[in-house]
C-alpha cells in the first residue's frame, strides 16, 4: 500500500509541475523570408515583399551591431596585447643591461693595465 501512495504522489507532483509551466502560444506570423510568388493579389504580394524587406533590414542591422561589438572587443584585446608586448620588451632591455653590467664587473683587467705591470717588473 505504501508503494501505491508514493506512486500517486509522484504522478500528482509531475502533473502539478506541468500545469505550472507557461503554455506555449503559437505565433500567427513568424518573421522570416516568405515565398511571395504564391500570393494571388498584388496587394498581398506587395505586403509579402515589404515584410521580407523589413525582415532583411532588421537582420542586417542586428548582425551589423553584433559584428561591431565583436570588432570593438577584438580591438580592445589587441591594445591590451600591444601594451603587454611593450612592457615585456622593456623588461628584456633592462635584463640585457643588467647582464652587460655584470659581465663588465666580472671581466678581467683591461689590456692597458698589463703593459704597466711589465714596466714595473723591469
Amino acid at each position: 500500500m505504501g508503494r501505491f501512495m508514493i506512486g500517486r504522489i509522484v504522478v500528482a507532483a509531475v502533473c502539478a509541475v506541468f500545469c505550472l509551466l507557461p503554455q506555449a502560444s503559437h505565433a500567427q506570423d513568424v518573421p522570416g523570408i516568405e515565398i511571395c510568388t504564391v500570393e494571388k493579389t498584388m496587394e498581398r504580394r506587395t505586403s509579402c515583399l515589404q515584410s521580407n524587406v523589413d525582415f532583411l533590414q532588421k537582420t542586417i542591422t542586428k548582425l551589423s551591431l553584433d559584428n561591431q561589438r565583436r570588432l570593438d572587443a577584438a580591438y580592445r584585446q589587441i591594445d591590451g596585447l600591444k601594451a603587454a608586448v611593450a612592457s615585456l620588451e622593456k623588461l628584456v632591455e633592462e635584463q640585457k643591461k643588467a647582464i652587460e653590467e655584470v659581465k663588465k664587473a666580472a671581466a678581467p683587467p683591461a689590456k692597458n693595465a698589463a703593459p704597466a705591470a711589465k714596466e714595473g717588473a723591469k
